[in-house]
Formats: structure tokens, C-alpha cells, sequence
């Protein structure tokens, strides 16, 4: 049930754009921020004039008044970052959304930048020899990187629903398959079996080298405007919605009652009391996979597989395009590229403008979600005829 004000159908991602994806190229971040955003602009027909709303992740390097400078954007009525790095996403759309629902800005533009093929560019390279935050609270019992800390994760629900290899192989599979199909993906031409990945070397028990991510250079931006200025066929922002559950911190959720009862449990039923659609509705999926594991736990999360029962899901084929529900369709995090989740808003929005490397059928309803292990958030996307 809806509650309250909200921005349905009322903001349209009128551009998409995103630069080639791999290890090593040679523009800065801040030249593939300015690549990605010029082609949304370009993809949504606007000047670059008319852009006066920015929204970005706090991690992103580029400064937003360096890009006004270098794409003749503005002068800007809205600027914002979200926090909580994977979790950030669809958080920073949606608040660019409701800044453009309420007047406060006519066109805004939201980006994500990274080049982090380089080893010495990752955050848990330049950890600290002496903790003071809130890392002291896990690294010092040895979860030094994020894949140590999902890895506890997928420990404690084997412990409590069963072994979960079967399905992270199939996880790991699908998603290259996609990756296959994608031209634009860093993964492209390359498959796997899920001989390769039980073969593959063990990082983080239970977590293998096909269950992390790709470090990758690249960048992806997107365009948003009122929807009654992108006219029709278009993609809108039907709901959106974050969550910090009590007790979480940064990534570090080994001290609740519950660990498993994420900030993705708060953040949807926030969206799906925000909307008239349910689950049973969504026909296509990007959940935030910069692990195999955050997709088991978002599918039940959100509603699409009950507690414990999201393995079997996967197992019997359920995220594959013939699946009840087709996720990560252009190789995702795994095997498209990592850009902290963002090129999975730009597939949702090519997915229901049917121009997908791997097309859904009759999509017209897609769900993409922030990192399952942090604070995080949520878009309800859909064709509007």
C-alpha cells in the first residue's frame, strides 16, 4: 500500500551512457566521468546547460563542481552523495529524482567513476596499522577485505539453512553466460563451468575466485528528467527507498541477534509499501553482486524466495533467462564489470527500453538493489507507454 507522498512516474531516466569497461586504461577517472556523462546527456537529448542537479556516491573521486567546469553544466540547484559505497546507488538516483520531482532541479545527473584495476587503488590496501573506527570491531579477528567479511556471512546461513556451493556455482555461471552475450562486458567471450569454478582457488571460505567481483576501470552515468518532458516509452522511477537496519555499521554485522536480517529487510518493505506493485510483478532483477551471496540473500529479502530457500531458487534455474526472475542480465558485478553496482541501473534501464544484450521479454518492471551487506537502497523501475 502506498504511503504518503511519492515520485511514481513521475521522474523518467530519459539518458543512459557508460565508457568501455577493463583493467588498465589510460583516461583518469575523472576523463571517464566525463565520457559516460556527455553520452547520457547526449542519449537523453538535452544540452548540457539544462543539467542543475548532481548526485554521486561519497567514494567517487571526481569533484561535482570539475565536471560543471569541464561539460558546461549548470549553474547547479542540487548536489548530493550517499554513502555506505555499494549500498549507494540506487539511493543516489532516487535522491536525484525527488530533487527533480519537487522542482528543485529540471535535469540532474548521476555517475559512478572508478578505476580500480590497480591493486594499491583498493580500500583495504591502505588500512590503517592502528584502528580507531569502526573496523576495529572485525579486522582485528582476521576480516581484513570485504570478501572476508560476506564470507562470515555465508557461513552463518550454511549454518543455518545448508549448503549453498551448488547455488554459487550456478550464480557464478549464469552470470558469465550473460557476460557472453554482452559484448560491453570485461568477462565477454570468456565462460565458465561450474567444473571451473569448484576448481577455481579458495579466497574466503566459502567463497571462491569466481564469487568475487571484477577490479575494473570504467564509468556510467544516467540523465534524469520529468517524465512529462521524455515523452513516451519511457523508463520512470516508480519507487525508491533506503535502509540502515539498528545495529549495522559500515559492513561489520556480526553483532546483532540477527545478522542476516540486513538493511536490505528495512530498505524493502520501505519500497514496496511506496508502490502498488509487488514482487510477483517484477519480471527482471539487478541485484548488487560484488559477492555470489549478496544475491541469495537480497532474492529473499526482497521477497522473491523465502528464508533459507534461495539456493533451491537459483539451483533450479530461477535467475537464468528462461528463470521466474532473470538477474545481473549483462554479466553484473561478477563478470560485466564493478562500478560499486552502477552499471546495473544502466542494464535495468536498457532492459526496459528492449535494448538488452540479453533481452527479458515483455520486461516493463525491473528491481535494482544496493549492496546487501551495508547500509543501502533500492529503485522500482518501469515502462511507462
Amino acid at each position: 500500500m502506498t504511503q504518503g507522498v511519492t515520485i511514481a512516474g513521475k521522474v523518467a531516466i530519459a539518458g543512459i551512457g557508460q565508457t568501455r569497461f577493463g583493467k588498465g586504461l589510460e583516461p583518469s577517472e575523472r576523463e571517464l566521468a566525463c565520457m559516460a556523462i556527455d553520452a547520457a546527456i547526449r542519449d537523453a537529448g538535452i544540452a548540457p546547460g539544462e543539467v542543475d542537479g548532481l548526485a554521486s556516491y561519497t567514494l567517487e573521486a571526481t569533484p561535482d563542481f570539475e565536471l560543471v567546469r569541464d561539460l558546461g553544466l549548470g549553474p547547479l540547484h542540487f548536489f548530493s552523495q550517499v554513502g555506505h559505497g555499494g549500498g549507494a546507488g540506487p539511493g543516489a538516483v532516487g535522491q536525484a529524482a525527488m530533487a527533480v520531482a519537487t522542482g528543485q532541479a529540471r535535469a540532474a545527473v548521476v555517475w559512478r567513476s572508478r578505476k580500480r584495476s590497480a591493486a594499491a587503488s583498493r580500500v583495504w590496501a591502505q588500512t590503517s596499522t592502528v584502528l580507531e573506527d569502526h573496523w576495529k570491531w572485525s579486522r582485528p579477528s582476521g576480516l581484513l577485505r570485504p570478501v572476508d567479511e560476506v564470507a562470515m556471512l555465508a557461513q552463518r546461513y550454511i549454518h543455518e539453512h545448508g549448503a549453498i556451493a551448488s547455488a554459487l556455482a550456478r550464480i557464478a555461471v549464469t552470470l558469465r553466460d550473460y557476460a557472453c552475450a554482452n559484448p560491453a562486458a570485461q568477462m565477454h567471450g570468456r565462460p565458465i563451468t561450474a567444473a571451473d569454478y569448484h576448481a577455481s582457488r579458495m579466497v574466503a571460505d566459502p567463497l571462491r575466485l569466481f564469487d568475487n567481483c571484477l577490479e575494473s576501470d570504467g564509468a556510467a552515468a544516467l540523465v534524469l528528467l520529468p517524465a512529462d518532458r521524455a515523452g513516451k516509452d519511457c523508463v520512470v522511477v516508480e519507487a525508491f527507498a533506503q535502509g540502515l537496519v539498528t545495529g549495522h555499521q559500515s559492513m561489520a554485522d556480526f553483532h546483532r541477534p540477527d545478522p542476516l536480517k540486513s538493511s536490505s529487510h528495512v530498505t524493502a518493505a520501505k519500497l514496496w509499501s511506496m508502490t502498488r506493485f509487488t514482487p510477483a510483478d517484477v519480471q527482471v532483477a539487478q541485484f548488487y553482486d560484488a559477492f555470489s551471496p549478496l544475491i541469495l540473500f537480497s532474492l529473499e529479502a526482497y521477497g522473491f524466495a523465502p528464508s533459507g530457500a534461495a539456493a533451491r531458487f537459483v539451483e533450479e534455474g530461477g535467475i537464468g533467462p528462461a528463470g521466474r526472475l532473470p538477474c545481473n542480465t549483462s554479466g553484473g558485478s561478477l563478470s560485466e564489470a564493478y562500478l560499486h553496482g552502477f552499471n546495473l541501473i544502466v542494464e535495468a534501464v536498457r532492459q526496459l527500453r528492449g535494448q538488452a544484450s540479453t533481452q527479458v521479454a515483455n520486461a516493463g518492471l525491473a528491481l535494482v538493489t544496493g549492496c546487501d551487506a551495508t547500509p543501502n537502497s533500492a529503485l522500482l523501475l518501469r515502462r511507462q507507454a
